[in-house]
């Protein structure tokens, strides 16, 4: 007998009856980082369409538009940016999960993707007939392999596989010796990138958001290739769109986490520093670097303190007007599953340079400047070129804002979307239907 009988109602069948949506996200920052801008765009435009979506999240959790709705699954959170890997005090445990959290956490493993599909799993089970499918947002964890015995149909979003970071944090870490402390620590903390490759290939739809996050999928996660739907991400034009007012002479903006290597900071800094050698200009940095960390250190090391401005915490508001006053943007990634920033510059009409790497050609088209991941030189070439050069600044601006009109809108990505939630019903449902018996009509 099936165990959600909610589901064997022609969901699937009639494209136009509206789905119960359970979107999972195990962390979902607002305003900086991928994961928590996909879940308030797509849960939006899901609500828009006539959908019924409750988003699952824990710490730290998305500013949701009107719509959808928020159900907390609280962790400890132990990563929290004003205290990083706390230790809790007796009261705040609550049951086996939170101590399975704390003690991975202290053994030097990131705990937050396994402990969230156990919460997940917990609440889901309460409540199994109330959603027609389940949409997991990278969590990629064991427990989460018990929602098709639930009869909850599940669909995974990988903005790309986190076995590329762990390559690039290895490399960075490399020290005199391939042991080193530094790079032990590193394969500790990514110890969870196993599992998430595991779970990857025993669920299915995947999605992702370009041809080059999925072949990075099929190569490090074996999924089969069968499995992998790409569908581009989108840009919010309401708020990232050009504005009427001059951009501000000599600044250069760049969204990225400070302090990860991945997202290629330091190069950023160092071209820039040969930049400002010859030119007068300003590099505001959204994100915000640990103190006396790699990236506070070398920008003390090229003596760029009255040069360079990190900013955080900031509105949407303010970020879009942030982007839309730069004369240039940049994205100097290492790899990108696909870029979220890199869209919404192209979306401000600011001219953009971005790295030759992962899925940016693939996003930006001829619509920026491309250079070599890595390369202050050529890096540094590019920006002196943009600076001095308004017709070269105006033609990328014109093609950047084409480019996002043609390609990439949030509404879009929910039709497709939807599209695979009906796929994935329809397979359970004819899954769990009786087999044919053999041709003397007696059971098997």
């Amino acid at each position: 007998m099936s165990t959600a009988t909610s589901h064997d109602d022609g969901t699937a069948a009639d494209p136009d009856r509206p789905l119960r949506v359970a979107l999972l996200s195990y962390r979902s920052k607002p305003h900086c980082g991928g994961q928590g801008i996909y879940i308030r765009h797509v849960s939006r435009e899901l609500a828009a369409l006539g959908h019924d979506v409750e988003v699952f999240s824990g710490q730290p959790y998305p500013d949701l538009e009107p719509g959808p709705r928020l159900r907390t699954l609280p962790s400890l959170d132990l990563y929290a940016d004003e205290n990083p890997f706390r230790t809790p005090g007796l009261r705040e445990y609550r049951d086996w999960i939170d101590v399975l959290e704390v003690t991975t956490m202290w053994t030097g493993a990131f705990p937050e993707p396994l402990t969230f599909s156990l919460r997940a799993l917990r609440a889901l089970r309460e409540r199994r007939a109330d959603f027609d499918v389940v949409h997991d947002n990278q969590v990629l964890a064991y427990g989460l392999l018990g929602l098709p015995r639930l009869g909850l149909p599940l669909v995974t979003s990988i903005h790309h596989p986190i076995s590329v970071d762990r390559r690039i944090e290895l490399e960075a870490a490399r020290g005199l010796t391939q042991f080193s402390l530094s790079r032990l620590s590193k394969r500790r903390w990514y110890s969870f990138v196993r599992m998430q490759g595991r779970v990857a290939r025993r669920v299915g739809p995947v999605l992702t958001g370009s041809q080059s996050s999925r072949a990075d999928i099929l190569r490090d996660f074996r999924v089969p290739p069968d499995q992998v739907r790409v569908i581009p991400l989108g840009v919010d034009t309401r708020l990232f769109h050009p504005r009427p007012a001059p951009r501000v002479p000599g600044r250069v903006v760049a969204v990225a986490s400070a302090d990860s290597p991945v997202k290629g900071v330091a190069t950023l800094l160092r071209a820039f520093a040969k930049l400002t050698t010859e030119r007068d200009a300003v590099l505001t940095l959204v994100g915000k670097p640990t103190p006396g960390g790699p990236t506070d250190r070398l920008v003390g090391e090229l003596a760029m303190g009255d040069r360079v401005r990190f900013v955080s915490g900031i509105s949407d508001d303010e970020l879009a007007e942030l982007i839309a006053s730069a004369e240039i943007a940049v994205v100097p990634s290492l790899y990108e599953g696909f870029s979220l920033p890199a869209v919404e510059h192209m979306a401000s009409g600011t001219p953009l340079i971005a790295s030759r790497t992962g899925a940016l050609p693939e996003v930006v088209g001829d619509a920026a400047m491309l250079v070599s991941p890595g390369d202050p030189e050529e890096l540094a070439a590019a920006l002196r070129l943009l600076h001095d050069s308004p017709a070269e600044r105006e033609r990328l601006s014109a093609a950047a804002l084409r480019r996002v009109q043609e390609r990439f809108t949030w509404a879009a990505v929910a039709r497709a979307t939807v599209a695979e939630y009906r796929l994935a019903i329809a397979r359970q449902q004819a899954a769990r239907e009786p087999q044919t018996t053999g041709t003397t009509g007696t059971p098997c």
